[in-house]
């Protein structure tokens, strides 16, 4: 059994990976001043919640795009599984080429996004493929029918624009996310509403169009989406074809699965 984990700005999601299917996942807050102890009893007493066995995990891997906690992170595994994890490097250990300048940049969980929406639904096809991540950023990475990590678009997230309303202008409150009845608010709650979503919803078919457009048999390119706000954004866009909420663990897998290990034990 493998245990997946990424470290993102906003949470922290850990997977049980048993063979091919996700078994258990689970989505905690991104706390830096957290410590290792912190985070091993925690993740201990969610396993115990479970009735999991922490013996039975065989390997762990790692991608984090927050540096304080990702030696933390390898400093729990190792203390509380007894295992070092494989932290994913875009640059040099996801099996796909990453033709961004320089490859270190490049978030690692954007390119494990890539791996998983390629092998997914891009490669037997030989067809491009443009995974949106609705996360503190909404991000768009684009995979070349070769497989190759092109690069791609960097957005703040929808959280952060509705933030900024409400920090930025004094008579602004702090609105939830959602559709509203209309595209003409009548409050000035549903006005909000209304520009948060429906603009999200159409800056995502614009870049995507200019990306299909843009890109090298980009008309065939399917476009999918994974974070927390994709299912409620997707069925109001028009270039979004799927939703897969746990993208990025399975692209943890898939290049665990390319590494051909078994994490050492400390």
């Amino acid at each position: 059994m493998l245990l997946a984990i990424d470290v993102g700005n906003t949470n922290i999601v850990l997977g049980v990976i048993d063979g091919d299917q996700l078994t258990q996942s689970w989505r905690l807050q991104t706390l830096r001043e957290r410590t290792a102890d912190e985070l091993g009893i925690l993740v201990t007493q969610l396993f115990e919640q479970r009735a999991l066995d922490k013996a039975r995990i065989d390997g762990i891997i790692l991608s984090s795009v927050v540096p304080p906690l990702t030696g933390t992170m390898q400093e729990m595994a190792e203390r509380y599984f007894g295992i070092t994890p494989l932290t994913v490097d875009p640059s040099t250990n996801t099996g796909m080429p990453v033709l961004y300048t320089p490859p270190s940049d490049v978030g690692a969980d954007r390119v494990v996004n890539a791996v998983a929406a390629y092998e997914t639904f891009g490669r037997a096809k030989r067809i491009p493929v443009i995974a949106v991540d609705f996360g503190t950023a909404t991000t768009f990475d684009v995979i070349s029918s070769a497989g190759e990590y092109i690069g791609g678009v960097i957005c703040p997230g929808i959280g952060i624009s509705a933030d900024a309303l409400f920090q930025r202008a004094a008579r602004l409150p702090r609105v939830d996310v959602r559709k509203p009845p209309s595209i003409i608010g009548q409050t000035t709650v549903t006005s909000m509403q209304a520009g948060l979503f429906f603009g999200y919803v159409s800056m995502v078919d614009g870049i995507v169009t200019r990306i299909r457009a843009e890109l090298p048999d980009g008309e065939r390119a399917v476009c999918i989406a994974t974070g927390g706000m994709a299912g409620v954004l997707a069925n109001e866009t028009a270039t979004i074809q799927r939703v897969e909420p746990d993208l990025t663990l399975q692209g943890l897998r898939l290049i665990w699965e390319r590494a051909g290990k078994t994490s050492p034990r400390t």
